[in-house]
């Protein structure tokens, strides 16, 4: 195979390591030299310092879960970043240890051989995690309003019968009342309104 990067790195990423495997020159002068790495900001930092070092600019990177993005985020700007879908490297035999893996990525790599993985831009990135928790948080608001209601329910209380809405103004201060240990009806009626 045509080799086409002269010198390229891949990286095997999981949750506590990185195996990294430098591949440079190309034929049969070609170098290879295979360190591993933690996964702290340090030891990436550490890890982009040596690939400068070594007159590196591609990388290839597994996108395995969400390991990758610390890599990502040190390495923009300064790496030609390559994330690969890790679908495509699975049907390859052999290969049983993260060193073959970082190896075999970085072949791929030196040939021209892998396709990027699409990675919106920064802007888009921190816009879908602020949708993505905001989504969170009200579907975290709906299951707490759910678990009062079931609690009111199991206690015999019906509001959701009586108001349209058990978390509006006047059910809640009626809420907030039972909270209290106050249930006299007389006490609890003065919060709804007339109409």
């Amino acid at each position: 195979m045509e080799e086409i990067h002269e010198r390229c790195c891949g990286l095997d990423v999981h949750r506590d390591s990185i195996a990294a495997c430098v591949m440079i020159g190309n034929g049969v002068r070609k170098r290879k030299e295979i360190r591993t790495f933690a996964t702290f900001t340090q030891d990436i930092e550490e890890l982009a310092t040596w690939l400068k070092s070594l007159n590196i600019r591609h990388v290839a990177v597994e996108s395995t879960g969400i390991y990758w993005k610390p890599i990502f985020n040190v390495f923009e700007g300064d790496f030609d970043v390559i994330l690969v879908n890790p679908q495509h490297m699975k049907n390859v035999p052999g290969r049983k240890t993260d060193v073959k893996d970082s190896e075999w990525l970085c072949k791929l790599l030196k040939c021209g051989l892998l396709s990027k993985s699409f990675i919106p831009p920064r802007q888009i990135v921190r816009l879908r995690e602020l949708v993505r928790y905001q989504q969170t948080l009200t579907r975290d608001l709906a299951r707490a309003k759910n678990r009062i209601i079931k609690m009111l329910e199991n206690a015999n209380i019906k509001l959701s019968t009586v108001f349209s809405d058990v978390f509006g103004a006047t059910a809640w201060k009626i809420i907030c009342k039972l909270v209290a240990g106050i249930t006299e009806e007389e006490v609890l009626m003065e919060y709804v309104h007339k109409n």
